[in-house]
Parts: C-alpha cells; structure tokens; sequence
C-alpha cells in the first residue's frame, strides 16, 4: 500500500485535532520547504528519519531500447534519500 499527500493530511488533521483545511495548510507548507531547498542544493536533514541529497549525474552512454542506438544520455541531477540508522533499524525491527 502507498502512502498519499491525503493520508498524509488526514493523519495531521487526526494526531493535531485541527481543521481539514488547517492540515492542508501544514503538509503544504512542508513540502514547500523541502522543494525550495532541495532547488537550492541545500541538504535536506531530518533526524530519526534520514537525509535528502541532490546528486549530479555526469553524461553517460546509453542505447535506446526501441532502436538499438547508440546514444549519450545528457548530464542531470537526481535526488536521493538515505534513510537514519533510527529508521533502518525500525524497519528491519518489523521484518519478515
């Protein structure tokens, strides 16, 4: 199962006993944070949980699959998350 923006909102709104609207208002305001520093290369740290990073990625050779050709795939920047040893040893907590 995935874990959607309105879950997000609905477990806000239920945890802080605040209006719908209200919650939205709060997860909005978060994402917006994390977006605007992730644009500015700025790590993104959140303890207990882990750590947003942008990467760069050189340009690379690549093939299209359709066509079989050669080609080079341009240079781009990616983003990546490495969960805290908190987090990791939470899950593996709830393992198989």
């Amino acid at each position: 199962m995935t874990l959607t923006k309105n879950d997000v909102v609905d477990a806000v709104q239920e945890r802080m006993n605040v209006p719908r609207k209200r919650s939205i208002e709060i997860v909005e305001i978060l994402l917006e944070i994390l977006k605007r520093s992730l644009e500015s290369q700025e790590d993104v740290l959140i303890s207990g949980f882990g750590k947003f990073c942008v990467k760069e990625k050189h340009p690379r050779k690549g093939r299209n699959p359709a066509t079989g050709e050669d080609m080079v795939l341009d240079a781009r920047k990616v983003v990546t998350f490495k969960c805290s040893a908190v987090l990791r040893d939470r899950i593996n907590e709830n393992g198989p």
